[in-house]
């Protein structure tokens, strides 16, 4: 008889070890909280419209790649998937002046030097290093303590130049980098996409995914891919429990037994892993001594390892954008939390039928939220919360329409949604959409899939490396079935 592998979240990480639980020949059970599978990686309609909640780019959609590998083997991805036709990152405008990080690298140089020529050196070391940072990949074979001395070496013939980025942006902030360009227009280029507290690196891996064709957009949205991975489990014989939110996890001195749901439903297994937000691992699902010296030091210094999440809008609007399908623009200054913020981005969907109807697209906005605007919006009764959020889209919607005053005849509210919401549909820790903020002030954060002084529990998710992620929740589903094989002395090969 097979042993039983039960899974704690139906989202990306939770589906992922769900298929390579069942392609290993364990039997395998999903518990989620929701009514549909995906965690994050969903969206949902409204008046008519497909809001998306999710990817802005999908790294590991170029063949050949071990996240590619990945994707395909849980039914995300396949030979026959369409993408988005899109051909740049996203554009900056700043003071009536704009360029485009095109994912066409010369053309990117061509233009950021014609915009700011008193910028070249920097600009064209720039380009220089997101191109070192194509060979950046995110091992998706193995975890990598499994790795060997081949591993090592067929990594460095494959990153012989990548190293170069962390020694250069590895120990900067992105704020940092941006005042080595003299153009206050490339300064809003370098802080505008990734919070100005993430390392330079970051921003140069993420442009470097798009620019090598290893960061598209599947065609279908974000909760499509998720209900093809949900097919992919089910055609497996995998078993998956919506409605059926978790209360803990059943221990008996080092051994994980199963689960008790909240309805008070035992579920015995062999092996329990949890794919969730980790937060509540530990603090609801396991007593809270299980968790890692490094995680609750993270926790405790939110300055090194903030945690970020967005007051967003969605709105339908009449008529189409020039240039980069996702635009950050100037505005008139806005409270929103505890931050005031004067820019902001747009991003249009017109790219995909999904979100197109009678003519009109949705575009969305997101201001980004930190820990402390989490509490703000924490600490507001539920009449004051309507009511904040109600004044603050009208406020949303005056900016984007100043940017945008072609949209003034045919712009309709779609819906908003806060930190909050995160917190509430996936027990996300302070609202937050990724994992923790890799900053120069804090180390990397790795979670060890395995917790000391539970034998048979390997962790699963986003949060389990730094800065998390789809690709990260996806591999990590792998890397829990590759524990589990290795504890029992088997191929880990799946």
């Amino acid at each position: 008889m097979s042993k039983k592998v039960v899974i704690i979240g139906g989202g990306i990480a939770g589906l992922s070890a769900g298929i390579y639980a069942l392609k290993a020949g364990y039997e395998a059970e999903i518990y989620e909280k929701n009514s549909i599978p995906g965690g994050e990686c969903i969206g949902w309609n409204r008046k008519g419209y497909h809001i998306d909640n999710c990817i802005h780019w999908l790294t590991g959609t170029k063949k050949g790649t071990e996240m590619y590998e990945v994707w395909e083997k849980v039914g995300a991805l396949s030979d026959d998937t369409e993408y988005a036709k899109i051909d740049s990152f996203y554009s900056s405008t700043h003071n009536g002046k704009s360029v485009t990080l095109w994912n066409d690298l010369k053309r990117t140089e061509k233009e950021l030097i014609e915009a700011a020529p008193e910028d070249e050196a920097e600009i064209r070391k720039f380009i220089e290093y997101v191109e070192y940072s194509k060979q950046g990949l995110f091992p998706a074979g193995k975890p990598m303590e499994m790795w060997g001395l081949k591993d090592y070496i067929s990594m460095g013939k494959t990153m012989a130049d990548f190293p170069k980025v962390i020694k250069e942006f590895g120990k900067i902030s992105l704020e940092e980098y941006s005042h080595r360009f003299k153009s206050p227009l490339l300064q809003k280029v370098i802080c505008d996409y990734l919070p100005k507290e993430y390392t330079a690196y970051s921003l140069l891996v993420s442009y470097a995914t798009m620019a090598d064709g290893n960061g598209n957009i599947p065609m279908g949205a974000s909760l499509q891919m998720s209900l093809r991975m949900e097919k992919k489990f089910k055609e497996l014989g995998g078993k998956i429990f919506y409605d059926s939110p978790v209360d803990k996890i059943e221990l008996d001195k080092k051994t994980a037994t199963g689960i008790r749901l909240e309805n008070g439903k035992t579920v015995k297994a062999d092996y329990v892993v949890p794919a969730s937000d980790i937060y509540p691992l530990f603090n609801k699902f396991l007593p809270e001594g299980y968790m890692p010296k490094e995680v609750k030091k993270a926790y405790d210094d939110p300055k090194a390892y903030p945690v970020i999440s967005g007051f967003q809008i969605a709105f339908a609007v009449r008529g189409e954008f020039s240039g980069s399908e996702t635009a950050f623009v100037d505005i008139d200054p806005i409270k929103i939390g505890t931050r005031t913020i004067d820019r902001m981005y747009v991003k249009q969907y017109g790219y995909d039928p999904i979100f197109v109807k009678d003519g009109k697209q949705v575009i969305q906005t997101c201001l980004t939220q930190y820990d402390a605007d989490f509490e703000y919006w924490k600490s507001l009764s539920k009449e004051e919360y309507d009511r904040v959020k109600k004044e603050l889209t009208s406020e949303v919607e005056k900016r984007v329409l100043a940017a945008y005053p072609k949209f003034e005849e045919e712009i309709e509210i779609l819906d908003t949604w806060t930190p909050l919401t995160y917190e509430r549909y996936c027990n996300a820790y302070h609202g937050g959409y990724m994992s923790f903020v890799t900053t120069p002030l804090g180390k990397a954060l790795t979670i060890k899939g395995k917790i000391k002084g539970i034998d048979n529990l390997y962790v699963a998710g986003q949060w389990t490396n730094a800065p998390g992620g789809l690709p990260v929740a996806a591999a990590s589903g792998k890397f829990a079935i590759q524990r589990i094989l290795k504890s029992e002395k088997k191929d880990i090969n799946i």
